[in-house]
């Protein structure tokens, strides 16, 4: 079979990557073509298809199968026989996907179980002969390395040790400043451990001993983790179930040491069955969660971490973090993304940093995060226009809390969603999304209100730019709201526009007063 979408993993320090150099050649690139990337790993086999922004990718297609290729490698040294077979099927599938995708470029890459395996190069080529794809064997170091970058794709701003489980090792790197900096790689992942004793006992003491080498070599005791990793995903999930949490979007989902500490208790306790039920885990993954919980369990005990953060980004993201040059690195993906939905969504692309301008005097004691919310909610105001308009303000608040975005956290992700929904409409009582609401405080709440009901005042001068109609500007001092308008403006100031004008007032409990443009 003819070989294709191979190109060279080069050291780190090279100019190229899996993907080639040529990927954000352009300088000022933000679209991005089909990128495909697959993760041969010990424990599921995943393609992943990115397309749109290029800071801010979309998942154009998304599909994992639980192989289980690294189950039994400790004991034997060899590739899981059936998961072998589970594998090269799930890759001549997605060969054949991507074939028909017109995916430009697609990455395979394999981790602890392929690279470990002895009969891991005679996999290694069985699949190039079956389906055309060479797969990257990374060692330990280099998968450390891509997983963090992963994160930094997410999280330009994250600081601590990103810890990413597999199947067969666990994976440890300090990220600080952008940067990816010492890393290792160990033997916790599940499989691994399985083999190593059936007394949980003897267990803990060798999965301690790890836990303690790696925090000692890596100096990250009392730094944030950020989870990369399956089994981890399932372990919050189920923290989530535990405290009643609303908002069940994992990637940024937030803990602290003592309540997942609660949460590993309550696991154990319970019923795997019934657990996997209730949040729709697989067999294959809910297998390898007690042994999970036993390395978590170490790791925060050990390690004693400021907090927790789940990340849903890995390996597969940070092959294409890879490929960003420093300038592309440094861009907000919030806002990338925003950008991208409003071009390709809205009515009047463009408007939304015109609307943005036009409310700022609205919020000058707002801060640098503050901000770049507000940004963000100008730019989405209208992609779901197509909506119908019973339903619209739902389903803003939901592509806002539940859309793949990075660098977005709950609190940020539920502020934003409410600002939409005031976008639509002036009440919130009553709504389904009420329980969501508590991830807020009061202040947040109100802030958001006025924001959405700003842009839905400002979306009445949506002709061209608002800012040559109308001009605003706000006296907190004397809750004074001034309206200053030319003569266009005043023509456009009808009465629907009036009405939004007094509710937006009302919510900033402020005086109106017009005045004349100068």
């Amino acid at each position: 079979m003819r070989k294709f979408w191979h190109k060279v993993l080069l050291p780190r320090n090279g100019k190229s990557g899996p993907f080639g150099s040529d990927l954000f050649a352009d300088p000022s690139a933000r679209a991005l073509s089909k990128v495909g990337v697959v993760d041969v790993g010990s424990n599921s086999v995943r393609m992943v298809v990115f397309d749109g922004a290029a800071r801010s990718p979309a998942y154009f297609f998304n599909e994992k199968v639980m192989c289980g290729l690294g189950k039994g490698l400790a004991q034997t040294g060899a590739l899981n026989p059936e998961g072998r077979v589970r594998a090269l099927a799930a890759l001549r599938r997605f060969a054949l996907l991507a074939k028909g995708m017109e995916v430009e470029t697609l990455t395979v890459v394999g981790t602890a179980a392929v690279r470990e395996a002895s009969d891991g190069a005679a996999f290694h080529a069985e699949v190039l002969r079956e389906t055309g794809l060479k797969i990257l064997i990374v060692d330990g170091d280099e998968e450390a390395r891509l997983s963090a970058q992963g994160v930094l794709l997410g999280w330009p701003q994250a600081e601590g040790v990103v810890c990413d489980i597999g199947g067969n090792s666990m994976e440890l790197a300090r990220i600080g400043e952008g940067k990816v900096g010492a890393r290792l790689s160990t033997a916790l992942g599940p499989f691994r451990l399985q083999q190593h004793s059936n007394d949980p006992a003897v267990r803990a003491v060798h999965i301690a001993a790890l836990v303690k080498s790696a925090v000692a070599e890596l100096s990250c005791a009392g730094q944030r983790i950020y989870l990369v990793g399956g089994s981890w995903r399932v372990i919050a999930r189920l923290d989530m179930e535990r405290r009643g949490y609303p908002l069940t979007v994992l990637h940024e989902y937030r803990m602290d040491v003592a309540g997942l500490l609660e949460t590993l208790d309550w696991i154990a306790k319970s019923d795997l069955a019934s657990l996997r039920a209730r949040t729709g885990t697989s067999a294959e993954r809910m297998e390898l969660v007690p042994i999970a919980c036993e390395v978590l369990r170490a790791l925060v005990q050990i390690a004693q971490p400021s907090g927790i953060d789940v990340s849903a980004y890995g390996i597969r993201e940070g092959l294409l973090y890879e490929q960003m040059p420093p300038h592309l690195r440094a861009r907000d993906p919030l806002l990338e993304a925003a950008r991208m939905a409003e071009k390709t969504q809205s009515r009047l692309p463009g408007f939304g940093k015109k609307l943005y301008e036009f409310l700022l005097p609205l919020f000058g004691d707002a801060s640098a995060e503050r901000l770049r919310l507000i940004k963000a909610a100008c730019l989405l105001h209208d992609t779901s226009w197509r909506t119908h308009p019973d339903f619209r303000a739902e389903a803003c608040f939901d592509a806002a809390t539940r859309a793949n975005l990075g660098g977005l956290d709950h609190p940020g992700r539920v502020f934003l969603g409410l600002a939409l929904v005031h976008r639509y409409k002036n009440s919130r009582s009553g709504s389904r999304l009420e329980p969501l609401f508590r991830l807020l405080s009061d202040n947040e709440i109100q802030t958001a209100e006025v924001l959405g009901k700003a842009m839905r005042f400002g979306a009445m001068f949506a002709v061209r730019d608002p800012s040559t109609v109308c001009r605003l500007s706000y006296d907190a001092a004397k809750k004074l709201l001034k309206v200053d308008l030319n003569a266009e403006g005043r023509a456009l100031l009808g009465e629907v526009a009036l009405a939004r004008l007094n509710s937006l007032a009302n919510s900033m409990k402020a005086q109106t007063q017009f005045g004349d443009m100068r």
